[in-house]
């Protein structure tokens, strides 16, 4: 157990960063931050931040060699810097779970090889075989990008067969590979966060339904608005990836819910996640303060949803106009506010979220809808 007080690294300085650190000090916990394009909001909070580039091998051992264990907030960490890093000290989730997240071909083997539900899909390499993995898919079908992937970047939906594979090629940046996947008519996204500690103890929380918005999670809403053993299935199936990948923290899984009713596996990340930031409010432990609680070998805190409530991205684009007014959201008793302190507000860039409870999801997500209305009004 790395019981509380002890320092902790962190890999990444965003957003997440910084709500596991404000979840960690009550705890006494400490934290150093590594993050080469700091200063960064995690970073500003913690009692240390190193702004080196990755392959400063000496900054690195310093950073291991100062704290007790190192997570991450950021899956897309070079592997040499794992490398390093783990020789010196634990690094959690595990080189597993990080290993095959961080990769899009390596994670839907993954899912193939050992026999969980996921899209039919094929590789590319090349424009030529880029048309030959489209023409075996059919249509509609998504090309994604293997490496580098979030938030629908590197993702391009195809409906009809392209005019020019070498121009499309081009335009996904001629990586070294794609993955294209049938596009799946489903009926609902979701997703399930999965924690788990090194004894193998598992925990997971209630399931989120999910709304995008260009690629980008716009709205989580609990409790999922789905039937019983859709709950109990995805709850299943998380724990048990979580299971099959070794997993020492968190591990969120995103779901289609196929038209058929079955879920299918849209993908994982290793780490706290977007869709669980209705948890700080939520429920009685976070999905923050669960994830310390996995890494360090804690027992863990209680998972289960006070009442109903919608979680609101605020993307960079609520700032086009100015500075939001943020009175009348701050007049909602029932609402809760959080910003990351980013700085400058670009379109698309998540700047902040906040929640709102409610008597049913449906009053909580006409609430909510209704702040971001007057937000982007």
């Amino acid at each position: 157990m790395i019981a509380p007080g002890a320092t902790i690294g962190i890999l990444g300085g965003g957003q997440l960063g910084r709500m596991l650190i404000l979840a960690g000090r009550p705890l006494g916990y400490r934290f150093h931050v590594y993050e080469p394009g700091g200063p960064s909001p995690a970073g500003q909070i913690a009692d240390r931040e190193f702004n080196e580039p990755y392959d400063d091998t000496a900054a690195l051992q310093t950073f291991a060699e100062g704290v007790d264990c190192i997570t991450l907030e950021f899956e897309n960490i070079p592997a040499q810097v794992i490398e390093t890093l783990r020789a010196i000290k634990p690094v959690l989730p595990g080189w597993t779970a990080l290993h095959t997240c961080q990769h899009r071909q390596r994670e839907k083997d993954f899912l193939k090889e050992a026999g969980f539900p996921c899209a039919p899909f094929e590789y590319a390499d090349s424009a030529p075989s880029l048309q030959a993995a489209v023409a075996a898919i059919g249509f509609p079908c998504v090309i994604k990008t293997a490496a580098f992937g979030y938030d629908g970047k590197g993702q391009v939906k195809l409906e009809s067969p392209a005019e020019d594979y070498a121009a499309l090629w081009e335009q996904l940046g001629s990586p070294p590979r794609v993955v294209v996947e049938k596009w799946i008519q489903h009926q609902g996204e979701f997703s399930v966060i999965c924690a788990r500690r090194g004894d193998g103890a598992t925990q997971t929380f209630p399931m989120a339904e999910n709304i995008h918005v260009h690629h980008i999670l716009h709205a989580s809403i609990l409790p999922a608005r789905a039937a019983e053993e859709v709950h109990l299935e995805a709850a299943q199936l998380a724990t048990a990836l979580t299971e099959a990948l070794d997993v020492v923290g968190l591990l969120a899984v995103e779901f289609f819910l196929d038209a058929d009713g079955s879920l299918i596996i849209n993908e994982m990340a290793p780490r706290p996640h977007n869709s669980g930031h209705y948890s700080i409010e939520g429920c009685p432990s976070s999905q923050f303060e669960q994830h310390l609680r996995a890494v360090c070998g804690l027992p863990f805190g209680d998972t289960h949803l006070f009442r109903p409530i919608v979680m609101i991205n605020l993307l960079g684009d609520v700032w086009k106009n100015g500075a939001p007014d943020w009175s009348p959201l701050l007049a909602d008793p029932a609402a809760k506010l959080h910003l990351y302190d980013k700085g400058e507000a670009r379109p698309g860039r998540k700047m902040g979220h906040f929640t709102v409870t409610g008597e049913s999801p449906e009053a909580a997500l006409e609430a909510a809808e209704a702040h971001f209305k007057q937000l982007t009004s």
